[in-house]
Parts: structure tokens; C-alpha cells; sequence
């Protein structure tokens, strides 16, 4: 299935569609303070940066960003993070004071931040809003009507027992192909159900279905609660592993409509295909087949009464954000207080302006970027991607283990990147979703999901539009996409610490250099190696050459695999391999591009520090993170990314550059002798 391969943690993001460009950014845009490029109250100089690194780069950062009750984690992405949803709201707030013309960007975003403020409305109507269909689903009486709920359910983005979605060919870049792949799992890891130091969690969990089937005004929600989560046991023990996800040829097994009917004859898949208006396929991708021969057996010796109560879970706790206070803090206790570790909710008009902002993203973004993104911080990107993607040429033409047969496909590859920066050039046209605010917060959610999916759907058997994104201008964050070979960075990532237009050379390439670094390395690392310029999964390295790559990946993977996150639970090297691959490639790519750049340069300290101790000091802080335990736990078991303290000492001790910018040598916590570091890219 397509992967974006993201600098931060995924993020579900609205992408693209029609309009025009913005091209009055930088007039609108409004004045930039001027800040220190390295500010040295970030630092933490009780500490040897030859002990540790990330203490050293970001301590003082820490001590003065104390984590506050409503965060779980909270670091420099946050910090940006923080910046941009006020100056959301602001605009969002001044939105509800006009009379805007029924049916407008303006009028849907508007109501639906009110309707998110409402909680007077909500609680008073606790939960009538989905009423109508919780009678629908306690009324299932068959298997057939089991299907049909599910189909219905799926139509508006919920994801019982599986998903089905359409995303580009893999081996067909240019197409749009429906995938279906495992799913439904409250807690989003199959570990969770399975692993014993996960009791009190699992427990947790059944406890929160207990609570919000009460509030729902269901009979027996014991029993009901029970029955959920025995059926999302069975489902965890035959899902994949994360690690196996990563497979990219693993979960490619392409089927027609009637082949999958026939290997999984337990759930009517012809049935559920024409409830959700999706014609026989000839061809349609199954992501983990063994999964789905594991439901069958499942959906086939399960009492519907048991699959029934399990369906009912997952709709009630998906609707929790949509209904009154009670609902929703029965879930922030579990997901945010429980699992993360947060102390307090987040303040409702956070919560308010995320809907709109998300459900409505590209107009919002639209907006964002006319005020807030001056144009010419595109430009100043533009460049820097070039001097990036010039010292990547660099370094595969100097490889010294890869062969030039490959090395002529790594360059055609590389040249092919495109490059997106700050917004789309075409908007997402909005006008076919409607926002009324005659009916429930939750209807008008609803059918926002049933707009999405359909809309999703839409593109099924049609050429695929490379001209979308898979992120809003307003999201800090960035990605690169195989299937269509770019690399993107909405405007929102381009503010300080990671780019600063008034900082140096060596800071900026040690901040927004490493990100961009970070994304093109994705082009080439365990997965993204296996597609080629034009986006499609083909194996263009030579035996030879495969071979060795994989062998310096496992000493990747074994350096962070070592790691000691809590007692009892360790880093997983494999999982967040890519990852990986991408922070490595980014730091030796931008200090390359770096040192290019200060050829012609003055190379004075500057408060102190060489050019080269400003670009590694950089990248400490750009990861400078206050987090509670429990979260630490919940990323290691549920995300590809290593954790921020990990991507800054962990990938830094490979690069003798560093060792010699600080003095670090044998005998010292930070260094690693170079018969156990790795050089990739």
C-alpha cells in the first residue's frame, strides 16, 4: 500500500484539489521578528556534549518548556505546532462574526468551530445524536445485515475488522487501484492485546468501553464491553507486525473482486462492495492475506451476537469526539491520560479549531499561507532543496560499495524528485460539502467522513493526480511519497527552530537542511529504494549491490535495537528503520551541502562555536522534547520513528564530523569506534 515516509510521527492529512495559487503571500504576509539562530539558554553546558549530545543541545530548552498537564510530549515541532493553532483560532474567531453567504469556505468553517464550542448544546443532547444508527446496529439480526452495517460504517471512515481505500498502483504508478488491508483494532498495535506488560492497558481499555456503551444508554455494557474486546484479541493474534508491514512486496498480492470472495468466503465481500457502490475489480490489492485468512475463520466461528457488540465498540468510540463532555473525557482518560501519559484535556477551543482545520484543510491552508508565508521563504527552499539534491549527487557518485549500474538509476532517480514547497498550486474544491448547523455536531461530522470517503472513492480506475498532496500548508511535518517520487514541505515546518531566514548557513542546513535531507534519504532507504523514478515498485538495484545495502541497514537497525527506552522494554531498530535511514542520510547529505555552501565564507565562531558545532547544535535542538513515560512506551510499540532523544545521540555517533566538531573521542560516552558505525548514503 502507498507510504508516505514522514520527518515526524503520521498524521491523518486532508490533501488538494482545485483553485489558485497563492501569489500574493509575501505582501500579505506579515512581519518576522528577528531571533537568535542558536540560542544559547537552549543549552544545558553542565553537561559534556562528549557524554551526551541531546542533554547538552537541548537542555536548557527543556528546563525552561516544562511539560505542561494538557501534553503527553511536548518539543520544537510542538512549538510551532502551538504558533500555528493560535493564529488559526484568531482567524477562526473572527470567521464567526460574519454573516457569511450560505454554502462558503467561510460559512463551513465558521459553523463548524462553533458547533466545536458548543458544549452546552452537545451536553444537553448527550447522546441522542447517534441514536439512530446505534438502533440500527444493536438491531443486526444476520450475517448479511452485519455486512451491510459494516459497508455502511466504512462509507463514513470508520475501519471495523478492515479497510478499504484507493491509493496509486504500486507497480502501476500512473493508476488508481482499491486496497484493503487489516484493521479495527481500538488500540491501533496488535502488541497491546497480545504481550503481558500490557494487562492494565487492555484493561483500561475494556473499561473505557464500558463507560461510553453506559453513556450510550446500552443494556449489559459489561457483557457487551467483553465480548468487543475478545473479539479484537482474536483479531490482534493473526495481524501483522509492524515489522511486516514494511514488507513492501509482502503486501502487494493483487486479486480480482472474485478471487477474494472466493478465498474469504466467511464475509461477503460482493455484498459489501455493491453497499459501498464499488464495481467488480479486476484487479484490487490485498495487503495481508494471512490476516484476512484469520478474520474469515474468525467472522466464520464467532457468534454474531459477539461480532455485533464488537462493530457497536468501535462506532461508539469513534463518535466520542463528536458528542457531549462525558463521551469524550471517557476517552481522553484512556487514550491521552492512560496510554500517554497527559494530565489535563486540551483546552475546547483547540479542540473546536482542529475540526474545521482539518476537515476543511487546503481553504484553511489557503488562508494560512496568505497571511503567515511570505514568498520568499519559498525561494530561499527552493535553492537549499537544490544544494541538497546537488550533495546527494555527490555522495552516490563516491559510494565506494555501490556499483555504477546502480548508481545510473539512483541518478535518474534523484533528478526526477519533485519538489513541492509551502502549497499546493490547485486547491481542493469544498463546495459539495455541506456544513449545517441545524443538525448535531456528530451528523455534520458524519457526513464530512462520508464526503471524504466518497470523494476517496472517486478516484478509483482514474489516472492518478500528481499534482495533489498528502499534507495542508499548515501541517508541521513533511513527507516524502514513492508512488509519485516528491518530496513536500508544507509552509508551516518552515518557521524557527528549522528554518530561520536570518541565521547562518551552518543552522539552517542543520535544521531545515537535515529535514530535507531527511525525506530525499526516504527516496532510497529500505522501502523507498524499491521504486523507481517514475513511482513504481521495480527492483533497479543489482544483486550485488541489494545485498550490501541490506547488510549496512542491520547495523543500523542493530545500533538502535540496543537502545534501553524503559525498564523491560527496548527500542525496535527494524520498525523504525526508514526512519532511521532518513536521519542518517539527512545529517551526512546536509553537512555536506553545508560545507558547499561555506566554501566562500567566513568561518569565524560565532558565539563561540565553529560553523560545524553551530550545524550539529542545530540539529540537537530541532529535537529538543519533554515527554512522560507512557508516551515514550505507546511511540515505541506504535510508531516508525525513533524517539527524538534516539535520532540525535543514536545517529550521531556514526559521523566521524561530529566526533571531531566536539573533540569526541575514545574513551567517551558519544563516541563509537569506526568499525561499528555505518555509512550509508
Amino acid at each position: 500500500m502507498k507510504k508516505f515516509f514522514m520527518l515526524l510521527i503520521p498524521i491523518v492529512a486532508v490533501a488538494c484539489g482545485s483553485g489558485q495559487k497563492n501569489k500574493d503571500a509575501k505582501d500579505a504576509a506579515e512581519p518576522v521578528e528577528v531571533f537568535p539562530a542558536i540560542d544559547l539558554a537552549d543549552l544545558d553546558t553542565t553537561v559534556r556534549p562528549q557524554d551526551d549530545f541531546y542533554q547538552y543541545s537541548t537542555g536548557g530548552w527543556q528546563k525552561a518548556n516544562p511539560l505542561r498537564p494538557e501534553f503527553s510530549r511536548f518539543g520544537s515541532f510542538d512549538v510551532i505546532r502551538e504558533r500555528t493553532e493560535e493564529q488559526l483560532n484568531a482567524m477562526f474567531k473572527a470567521m464567526t462574526d460574519l454573516d457569511a453567504p450560505k454554502g462558503s469556505v467561510d460559512q463551513k468553517i465558521a459553523d463548524l468551530y462553533k458547533m466545536g464550542l458548543d458544549s452546552t448544546g452537545r451536553n444537553a443532547a448527550g447522546a441522542a445524536p447517534i441514536l439512530p444508527d446505534l438502533e440500527r446496529l444493536k438491531a443486526i439480526s444476520s450475517n448479511e445485515e452485519l455486512t451491510l452495517a459494516v459497508a455502511e460504517l466504512h462509507n463514513f471512515g470508520e475501519s471495523s475488522f478492515f479497510g478499504a481505500y484507493v491509493e496509486a498502483d504500486l507497480t502501476d504508478s500512473d493508476s488508481q487501484v482499491l486496497y484493503i488491508g487489516q484493521g479495527g483494532l481500538g488500540m491501533g498495535d496488535r502488541d497491546y492485546y497480545l504481550l503481558k506488560d500490557n494487562a492494565a492497558l487492555k484493561e483500561g481499555y475494556r473499561n473505557f468501553l464500558v463507560k461510553v456503551f453506559t453513556l450510550a444508554g446500552l443494556d449489559n455494557p459489561e457483557g457487551r464491553a467483553a465480548d468487543a474486546v475478545s473479539v479484537e484479541d482474536a483479531m490482534a493474534k493473526v495481524s501483522w507486525t509492524r515489522e511486516q508491514q514494511r514488507d513492501m512486496l509482502a503486501i502487494y498480492n493483487p486479486m480480482s473482486s472474485e478471487q477474494l470472495a472466493a478465498a474469504f468466503p466467511a464475509f461477503d465481500f460482493d455484498a459489501y462492495f455493491a453497499a459501498r457502490g464499488i464495481e467488480p475489480q479486476a484487479k484490487l490489492i490485498v495487503g495481508e492475506p494471512s490476516y484476512f485468512r484469520g478474520l474469515d475463520i474468525i467472522l466464520g466461528t464467532t457468534p454474531l451476537e459477539k461480532l455485533k457488540n464488537y462493530v457497536i465498540g468501535q462506532f461508539v468510540a469513534g463518535a466520542c469526539g463528536a458528542l457531549s463532555d462525558d463521551f469524550y473525557t471517557a476517552s481522553w482518560e484512556f487514550f491521552s491520560h492512560q496510554m500517554s501519559g497527559a494530565e489535563e484535556q486540551k483546552p475546547r477551543w483547540k479542540r473546536a479549531m482542529g475540526v474545521p482545520n482539518s476537515l476543511l484543510g487546503e481553504a484553511v491552508g489557503k488562508m494560512y499561507v496568505e497571511k503567515y508565508f511570505p514568498e520568499s521563504s519559498k525561494k530561499q527552499m527552493e535553492q537549499l532543496v537544490e544544494n541538497l539534491r546537488a550533495a546527494l549527487l555527490e555522495h552516490i557518485n563516491e559510494l565506494d560499495w555501490m556499483s555504477e549500474d546502480t548508481k545510473v538509476k539512483a541518478r535518474e532517480k534523484l533528478a526526477a524528485f519533485t519538489v513541492k514547497i509551502g502549497y499546493p498550486d490547485k486547491w481542493k474544491d469544498y463546495s459539495t460539502l455541506e456544513v449545517d448547523p441545524s443538525v448535531s455536531y456528530y451528523e455534520n461530522l458524519k457526513r464530512a467522513g462520508e464526503w471524504y470517503v466518497s470523494d476517496n472513492l472517486s478516484h478509483l480506475g482514474k489516472p492518478t493526480d500528481k499534482t495533489e498532496w498528502g499534507m495542508t500548508p499548515q501541517t508541521v511535518n513533511a513527507y516524502y511519497n514513492p508512488t509519485t517520487n516528491e518530496i513536500c514541505f508544507p509552509a508551516a515546518i518552515l518557521q524557527r527552530p528549522f528554518f530561520n531566514p536570518d541565521a547562518d548557513d551552518p543552522v539552517n542546513y542543520g535544521g531545515i537542511g537535515v529535514v530535507i535531507g531527511h525525506e530525499m534519504s526516504h527516496g532510497f532507504d529500505d522501502q523507498g529504494r524499491q521504486f523507481d523514478a517514475d513511482g513504481n515498485m521495480v527492483n533497479w538495484w543489482t544483486p550485488e549491490d541489494e545485498a550490501k545495502f541490506k547488510e549496512k541497514a542491520e547495523v543500523l537497525a542493530a545500533q538502535f535495537d540496543e537502545i534501553d527506552i524503559l525498564p523491560g522494554l527496548k527500542a525496535k531498530g527494524h520498525r523504525t528503520l526508514g526512519e532511521n535511514i532518513g536521519d542518517h542520510g539527512g545529517i551526512s547529505i546536509a553537512y555536506t551541502a553545508m560545507e558547499n555552501a561555506m566554501k566562500d565564507k567566513s568561518r569565524e565562531p560565532i558565539d563561540g562555536f565553529t560553523p560545524e558545532q553551530r550545524f550539529f547544535l542545530s540539529y540537537g535542538i530541532i529535537w529538543a522534547q519533554n515527554i512522560t513515560d507512557q508516551e515514550k512506551a505507546r511511540l515505541t510499540n506504535l510508531d516508525v520513528h525513533s524517539l527524538a532523544e534516539n535520532r540525535v545521540n543514536v545517529s550521531l555517533r556514526n559521523f566521524q564530523q561530529f566526533f571531531d566538531a566536539f573533540g569526541i573521542q575514545e574513551g567517551d560516552k558519544m563516541w563509537r569506534p569506526e568499525s561499528e558505525r555505518v555509512h550509508i548514503w
